[in-house]
């Protein structure tokens, strides 16, 4: 079962990315570190919904019921506990991923996406419109093993590139157990800051 997803609504500000890693540095005394990362590949996200309507008639053009659906979403995860789906409306879909190589044993593969020159594995695909096995469209023997995973029904051959055209969103998680929400006018409220982080399933 798909989790929720977090909703894209029209009083939605700007939204702030930070990727996050978590880095473990031991210092010497001849000046020398030894450095081992735990993992990187996560982001935490901040969202200003400047605008949100508590009905469906005054303010049409900020959704109806724009209010329930965030602080819904919120109550029905249960502030960090449950997990949802954010799709970055710039960062979404890859066309034609390298996601990897075969090796002629393996038959599962993690969608990965390019960003600059990383190369990181997503955290759910929402979505496949076409997969390649050394540059050969495949219309069967493939599977989406959810969140993340290609199936493929036979191992590709050593060296054969694998790729991939898909979309994919983002499974995170609130930041924290409380939630401002203000009322500002009849019918309009705001949550000026909705933290939530990006999570490994």
């Amino acid at each position: 079962m798909s989790p929720p997803n977090f909703p894209t609504l029209a009083g939605q500000g700007f939204v702030t990315r930070t990727p996050v890693a978590a880095t473990i540095v031991a210092e010497h005394d001849s000046g020398r570190e030894v450095r081992n990362s735990l993992y990187g590949g996560l982001y935490e996200f901040e969202v200003a919904f400047e605008g949100l309507a508590s009905d469906g008639a005054m303010n049409p053009g900020l959704g109806a019921a724009s209010l329930q659906a965030v602080m819904g979403l919120y109550l029905q995860c249960a502030g960090g506990l449950g997990t949802f789906l954010y799709t970055d409306p710039n960062d979404n879909s890859a066309v034609n991923q390298t996601i990897a190589v075969g090796d002629g044993a393996t038959t599962q593969f993690p969608f990965k996406r390019a960003i600059g020159a990383a190369l990181e594995t997503v955290g759910f695909v929402t979505g496949v419109t076409s997969v390649t096995l050394g540059g050969v469209a495949q219309s069967s023997g493939w599977s989406l093993t959810a969140p993340n995973i290609l199936s493929v029904a036979t191992a590709p051959a050593s060296g054969a590139v694998i790729a991939a055209t898909f979309t994919y969103a983002f499974a995170c998680r609130f930041l924290d157990d409380t939630q401002d929400f203000e009322n500002f006018m009849q019918n309009l409220w705001a949550a000026k800051s909705v933290k939530f982080r990006s999570v490994r399933q």
